[in-house]
């Protein structure tokens, strides 16, 4: 099983992070083979099979891991004592202080994003495509940090895993509209007729308008659709399972 993991957060001794890959699970094509997502057509039986691979290569308990139904939002949930393996909350970001409780976010193109504040220690996890990113989920997971968890946003670390980059994210006339009406046509590239969109853009903006320190972030410059041999990737393959971000405080 590969995983990355990122030198931002390597540093903390009391922290477990990655990012996985497709490699080292039992699903069968064309979830093959760590896929982690229920919701994708997967057999219930492989997908639980393949948490608790990954639960055993990273030293979690996989019954205390909590995961979302992920709907495209802004959405930002802090995790409460009855929310279970089983019971994963619709939202599309967690936060919390518990120890021993690891946080996944599943993506496939879209970007998964750790959050860590050292100072509070406060974790989170938040799930960013295109309508994450123009509905600023960024400023909605660091306001929680800030009002719930007294955090400083000087103190918080962020890495953005892989996702879809702008060489593969082509995107229609309404789409490019959209962007112009949010002020966010930085991110946009015109190619001959064709617009590319690029999210790592506007959530590494977003961060640093939220008050990150630019040495604070670490966004990942792979594209899960150029690498669809390495991740799982939506645009690429249509059908495909998710591959995940997972933070958790020992």
């Amino acid at each position: 099983m590969k995983i990355y993991q990122t030198s931002l957060l390597n540093k903390f001794q009391n922290l477990t992070h990655a990012f996985s890959t497709k490699d080292g699970g039992v699903s069968l094509k064309p979830y093959s083979s760590l896929n982690l997502a229920f919701h994708v057509k997967d057999t219930s039986l492989n997908v639980h099979n393949n948490h608790t691979l990954l639960a055993n290569k990273l030293s979690y308990n996989k019954n205390k891991l909590i995961h979302m139904k992920q709907i495209h939002s802004n959405i930002v949930h802090i995790v409460k004592d009855e929310d279970s393996f089983d019971t994963p909350p619709t939202c599309d970001a967690l936060i919390t202080n518990k120890r021993n409780t690891p946080l996944m976010v599943m993506v496939a193109d879209c970007s998964p994003i750790l959050f860590y504040d050292d100072t509070q220690k406060v974790i989170a996890v938040a799930h960013a495509g295109r309508q994450g990113a123009f509905k600023n989920i960024i400023k909605n997971v660091l306001d929680c940090f800030v009002k719930d968890f007294k955090s400083n946003t000087t103190d918080i670390h962020v890495c953005i895993g892989p996702s879809i980059g702008e060489c593969c994210y082509e995107v229609g006339q309404e789409i490019y509209k959209e962007t112009k009406e949010l002020e966010l046509e930085y991110a946009m590239q015109k190619k001959e007729n064709s617009y590319y969109l690029n999210v790592s853009k506007i959530l590494q903006t977003q961060l640093k308008e939220s008050g990150i320190k630019k040495e604070n972030i670490e966004i990942s410059d792979e594209c899960t659709c150029c690498k669809n041999d390495k991740y799982f990737s939506y645009r690429a393959d249509g059908v495909s399972g998710r591959f995940c971000g997972l933070i958790k405080l020992n």
